[in-house]
């Protein structure tokens, strides 16, 4: 089976990247990209979510959610995968290039290739969690069987 690894933005795939420069609808509000939503809803409903959305680059956004002095969401370990898959919904639902460069890759396995991440990436030797890829797998499937996604409210 293939593989296709990405992480970086500026390289193949990197499109898959939540730091890709791909604006997303959610909750009636534009996020610059799938990572400032990630980021944001580890603070959902206080004031720390409206400031990460607005915050000009996705590193900065990742930086300000790991930022332990906030208050992080009480089900945020609960919630965080759902979060992530709204996320790519959205990004692969609305920007119709992105979609069919997902449904390109056919069957082949999705891997987020780096040693900073083991839990949504591989851990960069391949025994990480992968569930960023995992997700894009999933919402690649979603999108092959029903086509545009309605969004739940």
């Amino acid at each position: 089976m293939d593989v296709i690894k990405f992480y970086k933005v500026s390289e193949r795939y990197g499109c898959f990247s939540n730091f890709a420069a791909y604006p997303i609808e959610v909750d009636g509000k534009v996020w610059p990209t799938s990572e400032h939503y990630f980021q944001a809803q580890k603070f959902a409903g206080t004031k720390f979510e409206e400031e990460i959305r607005l915050i000009k680059s996705p590193m900065i956004a990742a930086r300000a959610g790991r930022d332990r002095s906030k208050p992080l969401r009480a089900d945020w370990e609960r919630v965080k995968d759902e979060v992530m898959r709204r996320a790519v919904r959205a990004k692969f639902t609305q920007h119709a290039e992105l979609r069919e460069i997902l449904l390109a890759t056919g069957d082949a396995t999705l891997v987020e290739h780096t040693r900073r991440d083991s839990y949504w990436g591989d851990g960069g030797d391949g025994r990480g969690r992968n569930m960023l890829g995992q997700i894009l797998a999933d919402v690649r499937e979603e999108l092959r069987k029903g086509g545009e996604i309605l969004e739940e409210t």
